[in-house]
């Protein structure tokens, strides 16, 4: 877990795609934490098998690190896996945004893009693509409630990366809460 935070090091959180699920795309976590060491990241510590990587380091290599530990990755276990970086305010700022606080926590969801999506993009999604799920599309992130399950939704990573021209990764609302704390 972790030594001194660096001088001007703030709390990140990359959040891997579609590993160790399904039996699929198998990583092991403690290498992951390794990795992101060597590349110069500190206070490194995984929060669940899903891929999730909480540590510190100044804002440049925040924003590095993920890519580098990525060609890592692909060296190691031989297959790409795409992150998508948000620091410990960013977090704690969407966890108070949510527009579906009041509904019921394990049909909440949040969604991380890599890009920034254009407003023309964001108009052409459509709101009743599978009811009675809804979407509420914050900067770079997508507030998403499913009532029936993230199995069942047709609002999936799919269709807004399709959409949004990105790619995305999704966190269930009690994974999102525990990630604001570590990384606060």
């Amino acid at each position: 877990m972790g030594g001194r935070r660096s001088q001007g090091a703030g709390r990140f959180v990359a959040l891997m795609r579609g590993v160790n699920v399904g039996g699929n795309n198998l990583v092991n976590m403690k290498a992951v934490v390794h990795m992101f060491q060597s590349v110069g990241c500190s206070d490194v510590e995984s929060y669940l098998q899903s891929g999730n990587i909480v540590f510190s380091a100044g804002p440049i290599l925040a924003q590095r690190a993920p890519a580098m530990v990525s060609q890592l990755i692909h060296k190691e276990f031989g297959f790409a896996v795409p992150m998508v970086v948000r620091s410990g305010a960013e977090l704690q700022a969407l966890a108070g945004a949510n527009p579906f606080l009041t509904l019921a926590s394990e049909a909440r969801y949040l969604m991380f893009l890599a890009q920034l999506p254009s407003e023309h993009q964001v108009a052409k999604l459509d709101t009743k693509r599978s009811p009675p799920d809804a979407f509420a599309v914050c900067g770079a992130n997508v507030f998403l409630y499913l009532p029936n399950g993230a199995a069942r939704t047709k609002l999936n990573t799919s269709y807004f990366d399709r959409a949004l021209s990105t790619t995305s990764t999704v966190r269930n609302w009690n994974t999102v809460q525990k990630l604001v704390e570590l990384s606060a």
